[in-house]
């Protein structure tokens, strides 16, 4: 993978970490719904799952949540 590739993919994990954050809790269809045309239904779960995984977001009922 590039450098320029995996710098992209950062950015784009600090973009959905920060639309969270400021909004708090999120619907995560919703979200989706707003990332869809950059992102495939995968790669947005697995930014997701890395989120959960280091503690920074939590998720209830499809109901995503900043928790940092």
């Amino acid at each position: 993978m590039a450098e320029q590739e995996i710098k992209a993919g950062i950015e784009t994990v600090k973009a959905i970490a920060e639309a969270i954050r400021d909004l708090g809790t999120v619907p995560s269809g919703h979200l989706y719904a707003r990332v869809m045309g950059f992102l495939s239904l995968d790669q947005y779960n697995q930014i997701i799952g890395l989120l959960k995984k280091h503690g920074l977001i939590e998720e209830s009922y499809h109901e995503l949540k900043w928790i940092a």
